[in-house]
């Protein structure tokens, strides 16, 4: 599977590796995903999705059937 955000399809990222000489080597900085299970009382149904720790902050703010809704109308979800 990808390593994309399912909600606000945050993905790696492209940057270098500096070091003290100041050369340069490509890295990839990967967005921070974890797998959780929610409930949606609307279709009395849990769901599992793979968000980034920053969705997972919005969704305790917002709740879990407003950042669905805001997915949708971005076209992260179908």
């Amino acid at each position: 599977m990808s390593r994309v955000c399912e909600l606000t399809g945050k993905k790696a990222m492209v940057g270098n590796n500096v070091s003290h000489a100041m050369n340069k080597t490509k890295r990839t900085f990967d967005a921070n995903l974890i797998k959780k299970r929610f409930f949606i009382p609307e279709e009395d149904k849990w769901i599992t999705l793979k968000i980034s720790t920053s969705a997972l902050k919005t969704i305790n703010k917002i709740g879990i059937s407003a950042a669905l809704k805001e997915a949708r109308t971005k076209g992260f979800i179908k």
